[in-house]
């Protein structure tokens, strides 16, 4: 228990879901349909500034369907929206958010934003969670809540490894969150780092814009073969997130589970040669990387593009982590903290599972509220 568990709170609420973006949305959407109304017993909130979630952030130049797929929310169909027929010549980012805001408003779920938050804590005797967070102008709240959803995703905290020489590139260096447009590199030495979709995204845009890329991978591609997710692979990747979860392990990349489908973009880009990846250089002096073979590589810039991590440090005042790195969870449920949910985390990280993980989330989020 910390000293804020013994602050009054502005609230209760039944339910609290932190983060609205498709899981935190799938969770809310069933709890309204199981009776939860909204902004009093269900409490919605999201440290963004507008709707989309992570989708927002994205640079302008992608767009649906060009490396990414967006699922529909549950209940969208009825509101007569599918991803699957939007403008795909608009940036993904205005259409996500679009679509966002017109479902947060006809199922009337009342998202609280910007309001980021900063802790989760126990409240002490009564077996609730406190959850406290901070508003624009540094304004402190403090929700009690009986159970809380955590679905704030991975965009918060990007991963960039650690190699020798970091600190000396004299050059640019961005993570994935911080792209913007290829415009930004032309005429410039680029190296992209990774070896997802966000790279490969990268590298397609850089070409014929920046004066040279190269493309270094800390593990070879694997190329699915196909155009679209294969069944099999998605089914055996979310297996292996759900066996990391319940381990209370670091979560695998879905990426390096299921491989990269190959669009007709990328398969022009494979045979253009754009991409072409090399083993991961071994070190960075200040103009440039080094390979393991003595190769050095000239770059002006070096894009990490090196995936993400789960965004779990509010959680931090309930000391769930593991020595592995991760929070045991199954089912989508904290094992050691039963009042906590998990969404959109292990097996639901990705638009595979989801969605359908929403409804379970919520019924058995009901189930907890019915007893106590």
């Amino acid at each position: 228990m910390t000293d804020d568990a013994h602050a009054p709170a502005d609230q209760h609420a039944a339910v609290v879901v932190i983060g609205a973006g498709q899981a935190g949305l799938s969770v809310a959407y069933h709890l309204r349909r199981l009776g939860l109304s909204s902004g009093s017993d269900l409490v919605l909130l999201d440290r963004a500034p507008s709707t989309g979630g992570a989708w927002q952030f994205r640079w302008e130049a992608l767009r649906l369907g060009a490396a990414h797929r967006v699922h529909d929310l549950p209940g969208m169909n009825a509101m007569g929206l599918r991803f699957d027929d939007a403008d795909r010549a608009r940036p993904a980012r205005d259409v996500v958010g679009e679509y966002y805001r017109r479902f947060e408003q006809h199922y009337d779920l009342r998202v609280r934003r910007p309001v980021a938050v900063t802790s989760v804590s126990r409240t002490g005797d009564d077996g609730g969670l406190r959850v406290t967070t901070r508003s624009p102008g540094g304004r402190v709240g403090r929700i009690d809540a009986e159970v809380v959803v955590n679905a704030s995703g991975t965009w918060g905290t990007p991963f960039v490894p650690w190699y020798p020489g970091r600190d000396r590139f004299r050059g640019r260096q961005i993570d994935t969150t911080e792209y913007r447009s290829a415009a930004e590199f032309a005429g410039q030495d680029v190296v992209v780092v990774g070896g997802g979709t966000s790279a490969i995204g990268f590298l397609l845009e850089l070409d014929g814009v920046a004066a040279r890329t190269r493309w270094f991978t800390r593990r070879p591609v694997v190329w699915s073969g196909s155009a679209s997710l294969d069944l099999e692979s998605a089914v055996a990747a979310v297996d292996e997130q759900d066996r990391a979860a319940r381990g209370g392990e670091t979560l695998p990349s879905i990426v390096s589970g299921t491989g990269v489908p190959i669009s007709r973009r990328i398969r022009a880009g494979l045979d253009r040669g754009v991409l072409r990846e090399s083993p991961m250089f071994v070190r960075l002096d200040e103009t440039g990387v080094v390979t393991a073979d003595g190769e050095h590589v000239h770059a002006d810039a070096v894009i990490w593009a090196t995936g993400f991590r789960a965004d779990l440090r509010h959680l931090a005042p309930l000391h769930l982590r593991t020595s592995a790195g991760g929070i045991v969870v199954e089912d989508g449920r904290s094992v050691d903290e039963p009042r906590l949910f998990l969404a959109g985390y292990g097996p639901q990280a990705s638009t595979i599972g989801a969605n359908r993980a929403g409804r379970r989330i919520a019924r058995a989020v009901m189930d907890t509220l019915a007893a106590r």
